[in-house]
């Protein structure tokens, strides 16, 4: 094992994410969603008249569409009141749109990403950062090397005031529209922070950029949308990390991301999200790819009292390829719901769907995936695995895999296993020096090696630590 991987295991995970700053902001709306508070949040912004009036818009839409109660084992979100939640809270910095140094962050906030081990991360493997702390972003940095070549990387209210055109464009209009989804339309009326990404025809960002959102306050709500656009034979990774301290009133993260990955292109998007076990996860990801385009989601979910999370593609044109790999661990109280959709709506397009979930003491999982093979795709290719592993009988995994097929000329498999830890498994690694709960973390570690040799170092030795918390009960 590396320096770098000894030390990023020896990082104390628990304090790293389980710690509550004080909360200094300066400005909050009220709790609740009105016009008026759009008007506030959309003022306090200066944003132009055409994202005030989509916001508006998705407010109506929001009121007049009913909340989802109807889909089987679906997660009980009669706890989710939009009018407890306070949708914005700008933190107190001098900068508005973030700073470039980190020294010139508010001491509790630089504190907080340190922790995090945010700054670290970005001297050894990064070609960019954004950190979002509550609804607004503080801090950002790209390298030069790839300005220089046209890669924009920056918060969403900056791009709204400096990339206008491409915004109007792009935002909620032919991706994720707010009539998509009650909590779409939540998303579009109150949205604030999180990151844009353009990276030019034939330009490949070689390392990876990163954003990570903190939700600090207790009973918050935060909505940051990320969107990313990929122009012809382009290449970029982007990394997302998500967490939240523990509180008593319930925290509500509802963001929404965007990918457009244009012909030839590859884009990869992984995320690590993990919420304290108060906050209800409740996202809309998709993306849209075209002829010979590669669109990559490397997923990990844990941590949150409920997540309902389904990233999509679309296979707009011939020879496009989607990968969905995902990981979910619930333990107790905790209903985590995730899984994927995929549209093939071309001829020759491919995608495979990996799930592997965990569940412990009394936790449930659930696997809820769509594959739609349009009529005329012919030649394409769909492949879905969902393995589950449980480690007592109160706990449950469910798969819900729905496989629309109108075209004959196709290639589709789907398999899923369910099974415990077995005695044998624990019996043998015990008779080769190991006690009981290193022998249940090395199978676990064995069983998600899929995701994590997918992710950067980092990241994977992240996964692995935090789920060994999860497993030990150590995490909020």
């Amino acid at each position: 094992m590396s320096s770098e991987q000894d030390h990023l295991k020896e990082t104390d995970t628990e304090a790293r994410f389980g710690f509550k700053k004080e909360q200094n902001s300066a400005f909050e709306t009220e709790k609740g969603l009105t016009e008026e508070t759009i008007r506030l949040i959309s003022d306090d912004k200066d944003e132009p008249d055409w994202m005030r009036d989509r916001r508006l818009r998705a407010l109506r839409q929001f009121h007049e569409m009913p909340m989802p109660t109807d889909w089987p084992g679906q997660p009980d979100l009669t706890e989710v009141d939009i009018d407890e939640i306070v949708p914005y809270i700008r933190p107190d910095i001098d900068t508005r749109g973030g700073v470039d140094d980190w020294e010139e962050l508010p001491e509790e906030i630089q504190d907080t990403f340190d922790k995090l081990g945010i700054p670290e991360a970005e001297k050894n493997a990064l070609s960019g950062v954004g950190a979002q702390y509550e609804s607004e972003i503080v801090y950002q940095n790209m390298q030069e090397q790839w300005e220089e070549k046209g890669v924009i990387f920056c918060d969403m209210d900056k791009a709204v005031q400096e990339h206008p055109d491409l915004v109007e464009e792009y935002f909620m209009t032919k991706c994720v529209p707010p009539s998509d989804n009650k909590f779409a339309a939540l998303h579009g009326a109150v949205w604030s922070g999180g990151s844009f990404v353009y990276v030019p025809e034939d330009v490949t960002v070689e390392m990876p950029v990163q954003a990570y959102f903190r939700m600090n306050s207790e009973g918050m709500g935060q909505f940051e949308h990320t969107l990313i656009v990929a122009e012809k034979n382009s290449e970029v990774h982007y990394i997302e990390g998500c967490s939240a301290p523990q509180y008593s009133q319930f925290n509500l993260h509802s963001g929404c991301v965007e990918v457009f990955v244009k012909e030839g292109a590859h884009v990869q998007y992984s995320t690590v999200q993990n919420w304290s076990k108060n906050t209800y996860n409740l996202n809309t990801k998709r993306a849209i790819t075209e002829k010979d385009a590669t669109m990559e989601w490397v997923s990990g979910s844990m941590g949150s009292k409920a997540t309902m999370l389904y990233p999509c593609t679309i296979l707009k044109g011939p020879g496009a390829t989607d990968n969905h790999i995902t990981i979910a661990f619930a333990g107790e109280g905790q209903n985590i719901d995730t899984g994927a959709k995929v549209y093939h709506n071309a001829p020759n397009t491919k995608s495979t769907i990996e799930s592997k979930s965990i569940s412990k003491d009394g936790g449930r999982t659930n696997y809820r995936g769509l594959v739609h093979i349009a009529d005329g795709a012919e030649d394409s290719s769909t492949s879905v695995e969902c393995d589950a592993l449980m480690f007592d009988n109160e706990s449950t995994s469910d798969t819900m895999p729905y496989m629309e097929i109108e075209e004959s000329k196709v290639d589709v498999a789907h398999e899923a296993t369910v099974g415990k830890i077995g005695d044998e498994d624990v019996f043998y690694l015990q008779s080769r020096g190991l006690d009981d709960d290193d022998a249940k973390q090395m199978i676990v570690a064995g069983f998600i090696e899929p995701i994590t040799e997918e992710l950067p170092i980092e990241y994977a030795v992240e996964l692995n630590r935090l789920i060994e918390l999860e497993m030990e009960g150590s995490l909020g």
